[in-house]
C-alpha cells in the first residue's frame, strides 16, 4: 500500500520522479516525525547516504559573545531525491534506518 504523495506532515514539494524505495518518505511506507532541519550535504559518497552539515550560533555568557558551532548527522537519501555533494537538503527524523541514521533527506532546495 502506497502513500498519496503530499502527506507526510512536512511542507516541502515532492520530487518530481518516482521510486520504489520502501524507506522513501515520500513513495514507501517510512513516517517521518520530531526534528527537520536544513542544511548541506558535505558527503555523498556511499550509495543511499549522505553527511548533512548546519552552521549555528551559541551564546558564551562568560565572553558576552556568540561562537560558531557546526551540527553534522547522517541522512538515508532516497533514489527519487538523489542529493549529491553541496546541495542544500531538508532532512527530518525518523525510526532509527541503521546504527547511525534516524534522518530521511525530504526533499532538495
Amino acid at each position: 500500500m502506497v502513500r498519496n504523495i503530499g502527506d507526510i506532515g512536512v511542507k516541502v514539494k515532492a520530487p518530481k520522479e518516482s521510486c520504489n524505495d520502501v524507506k522513501c518518505p515520500w513513495h514507501g511506507k517510512l513516517p517521518v516525525r520530531g526534528r527537520v532541519f536544513v542544511g548541506h550535504v558535505i558527503r555523498a559518497k556511499s550509495k543511499k547516504s549522505i553527511t548533512v552539515a548546519w552552521d549555528y550560533l551559541s551564546y558564551v555568557p562568560k565572553y558576552e559573545r556568540y561562537e560558531r558551532r557546526r551540527s553534522k548527522v547522517f541522512a538515508y537519501n532516497p533514489e527519487c531525491i538523489n542529493a549529491k555533494e553541496g546541495d542544500k537538503v531538508v532532512i527530518a527524523e525518523c525510526r532509527p534506518l541503521s546504527k547511525t541514521k534516524s534522518f530521511v533527506v525530504v526533499s532538495k532546495l
